[in-house]
């Protein structure tokens, strides 16, 4: 019998995940789907033959008979849908960044726990193929002693509009993307060190001059206990494409994968072609046209774990603990970056949304 799957979202991550349910997960089912949009969730339904759409979340989860609530939805929803899953005893898939506060990450791990249901944390990094295997070479002592880890994701802005409005997304490109790398450090490092103090520097008005209050471009160097550095570069304001890439440095040797570029066809086109990679603009003359693309990033590697962990009962790899500790950091980081100083790890100031820590700083300065 398949694992029964409720999406909630019809954008473009719940695009990424039916197609990855579609292509690699045959033990899962997507038996309904739910959009903020009724006509939209329609649409989305129609196009990946999903049976039953709504418009209520509250129905979705208790009408559809799933076993499983796979959340991709705007980050201010990501508190309200998990409480809810919860009291209804699904398990729960839910994309990054956690939520928009410490304090309603704290409330749906315990939601959670009490309801004895997994929470399930979807940090696609920790599955990619590209970066699994720099991992485990790290773990066989390839690189002897790692003392610096970077990772840098960038391009030229998020697909949706909801992404600049801070009140639905808590910030800009670091709760984006920057979670990812902050997360990567964690699991490369094993054991889920403790992070010591964060310091960052961030800006806004680049490419997107007053459409977000958000910042643009971020750079957050995280001290772990034990003395590695991890350095996480993340932009909204990079042209020409997708951009993701991970270093590692370590006593005994160097490593760098680039998860986009050695997995791409260099191609040359007079008059372009209709999709080379993510972020791509213009197709015309020489560009890297990239295959498998949700593969290559963990997206089905990801789903296919959390399934068999619903089947099978398994602890997660990625837990809600796993990316509340993601939220700390990204809070740190705001915080460093208004005040300009280091911040000391714990942290956990009681702010609105995460960005605020840096606007407050911005405006005093």
């Amino acid at each position: 019998m398949k694992t029964k799957v409720a999406l909630l979202g019809s954008g473009f991550i719940a695009d990424i995940h039916m197609e990855c349910y579609h292509r690699f997960i045959p033990d899962a089912e997507v038996v309904a789907v739910y959009s903020r949009d009724a006509k939209r969730g329609k649409a989305f339904a129609a196009k990946h033959h999903i049976p039953e759409h709504y418009d209520s979340i509250e129905a979705a989860i208790s009408e559809s008979g799933c076993d499983v609530v796979d959340v991709c939805l705007p980050n201010f929803l990501h508190f309200r849908a998990v409480l809810d899953a919860a009291a209804a005893g699904k398990h729960i898939i839910l994309e990054k960044p956690i939520s928009l506060t410490l304090e309603e990450a704290d409330e749906m791990i315990e939601a959670c726990r009490t309801a004895g249901v997994k929470l399930m944390y979807a940090e696609e990094l920790c599955f990619a193929p590209k970066y699994e295997r720099v991992r485990l070479l790290a773990k066989e002592g390839a690189f002897g002693q790692i003392y610096m880890l970077k990772q840098a994701e960038k391009h030229s802005g998020p697909h949706s509009s909801w992404f600049y409005d801070v009140n639905q997304s808590g910030g800009g490109v670091l709760m984006d993307m920057g979670c990812h790398g902050l997360a990567w450090f964690r699991w490369m490092l094993g054991g889920r060190p403790k992070a010591l103090s964060v310091t960052a520097y961030m800006h806004n008005g680049l490419l997107h001059k007053g459409r977000t209050e958000g910042e643009e471009n971020s750079i957050v160097i995280v001290e772990f206990e034990g003395g590695a550095i991890g350095m996480a570069e993340n932009s909204w304001a990079k042209q020409g494409g997708m951009e993701d890439k991970a270093e590692v440095y370590g006593t005994g040797g160097v490593c760098y994968a680039d998860l986009f570029q050695g997995n791409a066809a260099l191609t040359y086109s007079e008059k372009g072609y209709g999709y080379a990679m993510e972020k791509a603009g213009s197709t015309q003359g020489w560009t890297f046209t990239v295959f498998e693309e949700a593969f290559n990033q963990g997206y089905p590697q990801e789903l296919k774990h959390f399934i068999e962990c619903v089947r099978e009962n398994k602890e997660p790899l990625v837990t809600g603990e796993d990316g509340r500790a993601v939220l700390e950091l990204i809070y740190a980081a705001y915080e460093s970056a208004g005040t300009g100083r280091k911040v000391q790890l714990p942290f956990t100031p009681k702010v609105d949304k995460p960005v605020d820590l840096w606007l407050k700083g911005k405006q005093s300065q």
